[in-house]
């Protein structure tokens, strides 16, 4: 049995016994120290003659950022450890093996605290334990194989501490061992218990993979973003980057009176582009929401439409009803008049048919300049799973952004000064 529940204050560990040896122990862990606390934080920044920090979800698809190979006949050296910031609540942080069918290990976030897989000979588990680690400070981890037995230390302090799950690296029967950080070399569906999705929104920086004398070969993808910036937490669009979800995944509009209503917290914008749009993939922009200059531009369809300035930092509130369309922001408030047939098309052509979306950020033909960084999009008073939509941008940055205007990403995608 596994659980994606929270953990208690020491760990809990739920394994298929059956297949796991009688003598497996799950050691408590020692209570939280002052110089374990104090570690958590002062670890320093980064220095001028470090590598520069790599972004957990750099590629252009589910690949890992980087992938390392080991002779496993010449290690010495059988522990790992890095520095790890994230927002992100869920996703993996390495995965290693030497086959990826039947002996393999993956330690990941679950509910924003480490998660070790486990799948081999020795143990088939899964097992999560130690503090909370999506709050974007940097976390040092180490994970270290000794004898028969695996233990992970955060931040100076073991946290978790497994007994008979392992054998000495340098009697496995095969002699190649694999570690991929930022994503699995096998589909996130064969993990004993998937993370959703397996990609993190994270930076990783010191890393130090098992022991460089038996390192072979490694083989790093292309960055596509920076971790050298002062982030903050948050839902970050770059220019023409986008995402949609079909009106019948999200919460429903109220029936009696019909109405339906949409918050977004827009922490940063800037440039002109769509921020928003309600639509079919044939029209997309049956009422959108344009960024121009410092301020959003209501319309529907071809009819004139109306501008808001921008605030940042408050919500701005859209709110449909069947004869008129109300948006604000703060005190200030703009309502904009519907056509007289009111809202009966958009509920017969969008709510009731399947091809109806709401579209956030650039629009298929679009080429615009506008980007922007949201804490948040509520639908109904809900909040919206971005990792539930119908498809996103790869580009999109889904737990953190810039802390202030200026490059965004290390392209031409970015919020412009």
């Amino acid at each position: 049995m596994e659980s994606r529940g929270p953990l208690p204050t020491s760990c809990w560990l739920l394994l298929p016994l059956p297949l796991l040896p009688p003598l497996l122990l799950l050691l408590p862990l020692p209570p939280h120290t002052r110089q374990g606390l104090a570690l958590r934080h002062i670890l320093p920044t980064q220095r001028a003659q470090d590598p520069p920090a790599m972004h957990l979800s750099n590629g252009p698809g589910q690949e890992p950022v980087t992938v390392l190979t080991f002779n496993l006949s010449r290690v010495a050296k059988t522990s790992s450890s890095f520095e790890v910031q994230t927002w992100d609540q869920e996703g993996v942080i390495f995965y290693g093996d030497t086959n990826p069918k039947d002996d393999w290990f993956m330690l990941g976030l679950r509910d924003g605290r480490p998660e070790i897989q486990m799948h081999s000979h020795w143990a088939q588990l899964t097992v999560g334990a130690g503090p909370r680690l999506d709050d974007g400070r940097w976390h040092q981890v180490k994970i270290r194989n000794h004898g028969d037995s695996v233990l992970l230390e955060v931040d100076g302090e073991m946290v978790l501490h497994l007994r008979q799950v392992s054998g000495s690296l340098n009697i496995k029967p095969q002699t190649i061992m694999r570690i991929a950080v930022g994503g699995l070399l096998f589909p996130p569906s064969s993990l004993r218990l998937p993370l959703v999705p397996a990609l993190m929104d994270g930076c990783l920086r010191r890393g130090s993979w098992l022991d460089p004398q038996a390192q072979i070969s490694a083989s790093t993808l292309t960055s596509l973003r920076s971790c050298g910036l002062e982030l903050q937490p948050g839902l970050f669009f770059p220019s023409g980057t986008h995402t949609e979800f079909s009106l019948q995944d999200i919460p429903q509009p109220y029936t009696e009176p019909w109405a339906f209503s949409l918050d977004l917290g827009l922490k940063l914008a800037a440039g002109s582009g769509h921020l928003l749009a309600l639509g079919t993939p044939e029209n997309p922009s049956w009422l959108s929401l344009h960024l121009q200059d410092q301020k959003v531009v209501l319309s529907a369809g071809s009819g004139p439409g109306l501008d808001l300035p921008l605030v940042m930092g408050l919500p701005l509130q859209l709110k449909l009803g069947m004869s008129r369309v109300v948006l604000s922001q703060g005190p200030k408030t703009e309502v904009l008049a519907l056509p007289p047939l009111g809202l009966g098309p958009l509920i017969s052509s969008l709510w009731a048919q399947s091809e109806g979306h709401l579209f956030l950020g650039a629009l298929p033909g679009e080429d615009p300049s506008a980007s922007f960084c949201l804490d948040g999009l509520w639908v109904q008073g809900q909040k919206l799973d971005m990792d539930q939509a119908l498809s996103r941008s790869q580009d999109i940055w889904t737990h953190s952004c810039p802390q202030s205007p200026g490059k965004g990403t290390d392209t031409s995608q970015s919020i412009p000064t």
